[in-house]
């Protein structure tokens, strides 16, 4: 009886050692696959980004249309301009006064114009899949939403691009995925979802860590 005892805890030991070790290499593999997939969604994310601040430099607002978006980056072209200071007669003061008065003022040069796809992407056409989430198997893609925010009466553009966690971490246990939507931390992704921009606050800020390189413009 002693023995069959013996054997039974060991049979226990055993089995709990197999479940706590994967658990530990379990929950280790997702972090790394979720880190992974993380980096490659905020590549696309910061591109979608300077593209829609290029499409607010331009035009004064943002675009949620990523067909619209495409042909702006396709087409556009920035103006170049370099400003100097100068001095000319205060024809107003020299009058008032009698006396030759001066003010400075501040002259802008239009230099010429520079497409924005050479100056975004350069030779690259990976703005035109951008909108794709990059991870295989999750077909999806990014959600472009705009609007405005009133502020001391004025009307200020905003946007948010964001991807779901679930869409990310589609084929991870979904106890791990449960677990990671409900992160806060200094050194995690806050909350259900990885975006930048925002509809709620006038922001072109992502809401990763500095960890995963740098969240803002």
């Amino acid at each position: 009886m002693k023995i069959v005892l013996q054997l039974v805890l060991w049979v226990i030991i055993g089995v709990l050692s197999y479940l706590l070790f994967n658990a530990i290499y379990g929950e280790v593999k997702f972090n790394e696959i979720k880190e992974k997939r993380y980096k490659m969604a905020i590549e696309n994310l910061r591109d979608l980004r300077v593209s829609e601040m290029a499409y607010k430099k331009v035009t004064g607002t943002y675009q949620a249309d990523f067909d619209k978006l495409v042909r702006f980056i396709d087409t556009a072209k920035f103006t170049l301009t370099q400003r100097r200071d100068s001095t000319v007669l205060d024809e107003e003061q020299t009058k008032a006064f009698k006396v030759d008065t001066y003010k400075e003022i501040t002259i802008i040069d239009t230099l010429g114009f520079r497409s924005v796809k050479d100056s975004l992407f350069g030779d690259s056409d990976r703005y035109k899949t951008m909108i794709n989430v990059p991870i295989e198997g999750a077909n999806a893609k990014f959600e472009i939403k705009t609007g405005t925010i009133n502020k001391s009466n004025i009307d200020f553009p905003v946007f948010e691009i964001k991807v779901l966690k679930d869409v990310l971490l589609y084929d991870q246990p979904r106890d791990y995925v449960t677990k990671e939507k409900q992160v806060i931390s200094v050194d995690g992704v806050n909350g259900d979802a990885l975006t930048v921009g925002s509809l709620d606050k006038i922001t072109t800020n992502g809401n990763w860590p500095k960890s995963y390189g740098a969240n803002d413009e």
